[in-house]
């Protein structure tokens, strides 16, 4: 039997400026104006999942830390683009904001390439901020209309960090803490 007091949920992620906060949070609330059973991301939890690590236990998360270390790259620009949805059998599950920026695939692989004997590396990665996600939706096709004509701002924003975070799922919100930031 696993401790699970031993294990922390853990992922790596870019954070995001005013600037990107202040525009999902407009999106969110064009978003919230079409009927649908879900919950708004809050704007304090929203990041760019790099890669997601699971439940770790102390020693591979000081690897992990260690490694991570060694990861040097020249800030980047980064972009706002189109929302559109994940789904799940045929329904709407996940809205997402796309983000622009070769230098986040290129943060993406050096982290891939850094973990590759401890991890699984990523197959699908797609540069996306989660902003809601949706259970119940009447109308799944005019929803997915709605979303992908929900204009946004080009908003552009320096990246020249990354962190890994825990996450303890709570019953209202998932609650995130910084571990280390490089």
């Amino acid at each position: 039997m696993i401790d699970d007091k031993n294990f922390t949920r853990t992922f790596i992620c870019i954070e995001f400026p005013d600037s990107v906060i202040k525009e999902i949070a407009r999106i969110q609330e064009v978003l919230s104006r079409k009927k649908f059973t879900g919950k708004m991301t809050e704007l304090g939890n929203l990041h760019l999942t790099l890669k997601f690590l699971g439940e770790i236990d102390v020693e591979l998360l000081g690897k992990v830390k260690e490694r991570l270390k060694g990861i040097k790259f020249h800030s980047f620009e980064a972009k706002l683009g189109e929302l559109g949805t994940f789904m799940s059998y045929g329904k709407p599950k996940i809205v997402w904001v796309k983000l622009y920026g070769d230098g986040i695939w290129t943060l993406q692989k050096m982290i891939d390439s850094a973990l590759e004997d401890l991890f699984k590396k990523e197959e699908r990665f797609m540069s996306h901020i989660t902003i809601a996600r949706v259970k119940h939706v009447k109308d799944s096709g005019n929803f997915i209309d709605y979303v992908k004509n929900i204009g946004t701002k080009e908003v552009k924003f320096s990246v020249d960090g990354f962190k890994i975070k825990s996450s303890v799922l709570e019953r209202l919100r998932p609650i995130y803490k910084d571990i280390a930031v490089y």
